[in-house]
């Protein structure tokens, strides 16, 4: 099959730093050249992959030094590359939100459009309310709940390539971990509390984004002068192996509706349970007494952690193979394409 991946050009495919919807294009899209697909992959320049690479910016956007840029007029002429080529493929997999959908509505029936962000905010329902013949894949059933009369076909969960990260039978560092972004959504605050409750040192790697920064200086900074708390910023893919294998557990104490949370697979991925609350994907994603614990109260939460920690590490590893790899993912992906295909034709002849 000949697909074509259009991926946001915020950050490289995969990011080199933090980045969630990125890297989960470049193991899908890796995963489908070894199935054998022909894959065309529309990114920033500085991409990593094994498909044919369609370089639509020099670099990505966020680690561009330029000090004025356009996302708009990036992902705009991108669109315009895709639509020019567009008869060089059986499908388009879009994973840019809705911007596409002006362009392509004439071929929609060929098109796949994967959300990855949030979709209870003002203005999203009435936009994908303008196009509801585009086929759209959620990343988790709970993701659908603000809008669930859209043009659903499918649910598949994010997956990794298998190798990406060592399992880790014995945590050596004695640590909890904290790993993602600083935000009052994500709530690092609330790690550091469960962390000083349970009397366990807690690592922070996380980055600060430019709308986070006060938030940061005024209410994160302060409380990371307690004993045992230290902050070592943004990490690679690299370091992320050692840093969630050698954890005792990752802490995940979000409080919004994630639509995934791609770094609770990544945990599993080393075998180091998850401590998340009962929020958005936490319970599509984590298997209570397997992969980890869900809560909803702090105290609740260091009264968990004892049999957190008690949890067979290989179980999980195991868990994250049979549930989250870079494979799942690829073939429940495919049977979506061929799906499409066949009404397509079908539509065709009945025409």
């Amino acid at each position: 099959m000949r697909i074509a991946q259009i991926a946001p050009l915020y950050e490289a495919v995969p990011p080199l730093l933090y980045g969630g919807t990125e890297r989960v294009v470049a193991h899908l899209t890796d995963a489908l050249v070894e199935e054998g697909h022909q894959v065309t992959l529309f990114a920033s320049a500085d991409t990593c992959t094994r498909a044919e690479l369609a370089a639509m910016r020099d670099q990505a956007i966020r680690l561009d030094p330029a000090p004025l840029k356009s996302d708009l007029a990036a992902h705009l002429s991108m669109l315009h590359e895709v639509r020019r080529r567009a008869d060089e493929f059986d499908i388009l997999h879009f994973h840019v939100d809705l911007i596409h959908f002006p362009f392509f509505e004439r071929c929609a029936e060929k098109t796949v459009t994967t959300l990855h962000g949030r979709l209870d905010l003002k203005d999203l329902a009435n936009g994908y309310g303008c196009w509801p013949q585009f086929p759209l894949v959620s990343i988790t059933d709970s993701q659908r709940h603000s809008m669930e009369a859209l043009n659903w076909i499918s649910t598949i969960h994010h997956g990794l390539p298998q190798a990406l990260y060592d399992y880790s039978p014995q945590p050596r560092g004695g640590y909890l971990a904290f790993l993602g972004r600083i935000s009052p959504e994500k709530r690092v605050d609330r790690a550091i509390d469960i962390a000083r409750r349970a009397g366990l040192p807690l690592r922070i790697a996380a980055k600060v984004d430019a709308v986070d920064r006060e938030y940061f200086r005024t209410r994160i900074e302060p409380l990371l002068d307690a004993p045992g708390i230290e902050y070592i910023g943004e990490i690679s893919d690299s370091d992320k192996n050692r840093f969630l294998g050698d954890a005792l557990a990752l802490l995940f104490p979000i409080d919004w509706p994630e639509p995934f949370g791609l770094v609770m697979i990544e945990a599993m991925a080393c075998g180091t349970p998850v401590l998340a609350w009962d929020c958005g994907s936490v319970p599509e994603v984590i298997e209570p007494g397997v992969s980890g614990c869900i809560v909803t109260s702090e105290a609740q939460a260091v009264a968990a952690l004892a049999a957190l920690l008690a949890l067979d590490r290989r179980r999980i590893r195991d868990c994250f193979e049979r549930r989250f790899t870079a494979q799942v993912m690829a073939k429940a992906y495919v049977e979506v394409y061929w799906r499409l295909l066949r009404e397509a034709a079908q539509q065709r002849r009945a025409g």
